[in-house]
């Protein structure tokens, strides 16, 4: 592959911090050899490295009580992203790239995507991570746009609509895209006594929910007794600028 290529993640509101960006940015350039562009998606450029492409958030209307969840992710289905073109990857900014991301790019020429692990069987994504040609489903956003209203009411979350409008879409091979709760953390009381580890071929690690990157490298308690994580310090080789 010759052509450039980009790697495309989004920040808004209070979440995460610019070092999440620099950090995925970081990552990036140590794991991805083909040429390409880093652009981060935001309104809030603020402390973002200056090797960073920044590009406003796309317009997109979300309610006010649904504006915590991703729905503003659909954005990346706009028909014009600056003057970006051709293959593109987006990342999520609670992720751990441990291994090459090169593949991603050359897997498939459908809309590719994890499938999503509480699914499985049921044709529905995890949008953590997934490949496309920039407006070749804007479709998507269209239909979110003019139907927001049923939109919301028939699906859960934007992964699952932007799964089942999509349709004809490829999962990623199962090892690529693991999740640091379901399958680095050790299941039951064991968590308590082996540390979370890597698993063999993963290529990127999903952190959803708690604990985030940063407070996995040091472990603790999350949220309940049954959300302990032992330290996980592998962590920190990878998620670093």
């Amino acid at each position: 592959m010759s052509e450039v290529v980009n790697v495309v993640c989004m920040k808004w509101g209070e979440k995460y911090p610019s070092e999440y960006v620099n950090v995925l940015k970081g990552m990036v350039k140590r794991n991805l050899s083909l040429p390409h562009r880093f652009v981060c998606l935001t309104d809030e450029p603020e402390g973002l490295r200056p090797d960073i492409e920044v590009f406003p958030m796309p317009a997109i209307t979300v309610p006010e009580s649904y504006d915590v969840s991703p729905w503003r992710k659909l954005g990346m289905f706009s028909q014009k992203l600056g003057d970006l073109k051709g293959k593109t990857l987006f990342l999520d900014l609670d992720i751990v790239i441990v291994d090459s991301i090169d593949d991603f790019f050359t897997y498939s020429p459908k809309f590719s995507i994890i499938e999503n692990w509480t699914q499985a069987g049921q044709g529905i994504g995890n949008s953590s991570v997934y490949c496309f040609e920039i407006g070749a489903h804007k479709d998507v956003l269209e239909t979110y746009t003019h139907e927001m209203d049923s939109v919301l009411k028939a699906y859960h979350n934007e992964q699952i609509f932007l799964s089942k409008k999509i349709g004809d879409i490829d999962f990623w091979p199962e090892a690529w895209c693991q999740s640091f709760k379901r399958h680095c953390i050790p299941g039951g009381l064991m968590r308590y006594f082996k540390a979370p580890v890597l698993p063999m071929g993963c290529k990127i690690v999903v952190f959803h929910g708690l604990p985030n990157p940063p407070e996995a490298i040091h472990g603790g308690f999350f949220g309940s007794l049954r959300k302990y994580t032992r330290p996980a310090p592998w962590v920190g080789k990878y998620w670093r600028e």
